[in-house]
């Protein structure tokens, strides 16, 4: 049997959690209080937040594409297979030792993508650059934590809340989409989704391609400025869950 080896540990900022990256073999994997977030071997739902965000995308030769959390690469790397050249991509990670493992051990799974000319890597929580421009990008991907329902940063509540929520449609581009992935489903997102003003497609995709745990991807659509009013005065009452 293949011994798993404890490669590094890397503090959370502000937080007394810690996570740990090991290999078995070829084959890598993040945890965090001996919880598995995610494996280098099942990696088809993180290709596909970004394959199905970035065909949205078609028409757009000049994409803004802002991705919240590095994680092992392969969103980032899909997201660059599916954009132009002259697009643009900036990825949001809050925890350092994660965009040094992006660098170091891990760079080979996403085939050196933090090194394509397109990318430029914030160590930020990705909720502070939604602050920073209206209709700044095409699309937002988000990976962060383990979806709505995090495990990792409570901060990352903040991201998900309706607060958060109208901070991504007001940095969104008409037409642009809020792509959010997550380990299992949750209908009241759903709805804040849409109380924020979003029109709202639920994926059920693979962890692993046509196999492993089915996991949930969002698809959140900015919607035409006539439309908007409507939402906004919908979603009136206040911030948070």
């Amino acid at each position: 049997m293949i011994p798993r080896i404890l490669i590094d540990t890397v503090e959370i900022p502000g937080e007394s959690k810690k996570l740990s990256l090991y290999r078995r073999g070829s084959e890598f994997s993040i945890s965090i209080g001996g919880h598995e977030l995610m494996n280098s071997r099942v990696n088809g739902s993180e290709k596909a937040l970004a394959e199905l965000a970035c065909q949205k995308l078609s028409d757009r030769a000049r994409a803004n594409v802002l991705i919240g959390g590095l994680g092992m690469g392969f969103t980032l790397a899909t997201a660059l297979e599916e954009i132009g050249p002259a697009s643009k991509v900036v990825v949001a990670e809050f925890v350092p030792g994660v965009i040094e493992w992006g660098r170091g051990p891990l760079a080979g799974l996403a085939g050196d993508a933090l090194k394509d000319r397109r990318v430029t890597v914030r160590e930020i929580d990705v909720a502070e650059i939604l602050f920073e421009k209206p209709e700044a990008y095409d699309a937002i991907i988000l990976d962060v934590d383990n979806g709505p329902s995090g495990l990792t940063r409570k901060d990352n509540d903040r991201l998900y809340s309706m607060e958060g929520l109208f901070m991504a449609f007001s940095a969104l581009r008409s037409r642009g989409v809020l792509a959010v992935w997550s380990a299992g489903t949750d209908p009241a997102f759903s709805k804040r989704l849409r109380k924020a003003g979003f029109e709202v497609d639920e994926r059920r995709v693979r962890a692993n391609g046509t196999r492993g745990a089915r996991q949930i991807i969002w698809l959140a659509s900015k919607v035409e400025p006539a439309l908007r009013g409507r939402y906004r005065n919908s979603a009136r009452g206040g911030f948070g869950r």
